[in-house]
């Protein structure tokens, strides 16, 4: 397990502007996603799915955040509606991971959302096992109803977020980590 502690102990995000390609082949982004797949899940309601963004429709995908940008600033300039299309363009590969958590079930919606959440970081994991970079985001347009319903969201569906996929040459810099004495307590009755 060495080499499976290396990698956790290793894991960073890297930022989308800063991954770049080849984009993972057919059958590695279905060993990621297989991968991700593997999470608890009580009740097996499989709570969550996938969405991919890749090649030429990153971009046009962009076009439904550019279009939410639009209706929610209308005096949005052409340079800010660019940016806005090219948000899912940024990695060579983006998978949207999306909670469709059942209401009403056995199982609360509390817990069929952190199992989706859970597949967000087996995805992450996936990503570097297989020596690319990866970065788990939301930004905003992950809550606009406008773009969700554009990309085949139902009413109760939500993102988890955006997955940007991708290679990075280097090591990617890592962030201060807290310290286990600040977030670690130990009951004692």
């Amino acid at each position: 397990m060495p080499d499976a502690l290396a990698l956790l102990k290793t894991r960073r995000s890297v930022k989308p502007d800063q991954l770049s390609g080849p984009p993972p082949t057919t059958d590695e982004i279905d060993t990621m996603l297989t991968i991700a797949a593997r999470v608890p899940d009580h009740g097996r309601l499989v709570p969550w799915r996938f969405i991919l963004f890749e090649g030429d429709h990153r971009e046009e995908a962009g076009a439904a955040i550019a279009s939410a940008y639009a209706a929610k600033y209308p005096d949005a300039t052409g340079d800010q509606l660019y940016f806005e299309t090219q948000r899912l363009a940024r990695a060579p590969l983006v998978i949207g991971v999306v909670c469709s958590a059942q209401p009403g079930q056995k199982i609360p919606e509390w817990e069929q959302q952190l199992s989706g959440a859970a597949v967000a970081m087996n995805l992450l994991h996936a990503a570097t096992a297989l020596g690319y970079a990866a970065s788990w985001l939301t930004e905003w347009y992950a809550y606009d109803r406008q773009v969700m319903r554009a990309y085949g969201l139902e009413d109760h569906e939500r993102f988890i977020g955006f997955v940007h996929v991708g290679r990075h040459d280097g090591t990617p810099e890592d962030r201060p980590r807290p310290a286990l004495a600040d977030i670690v307590t130990r009951f004692e009755a």
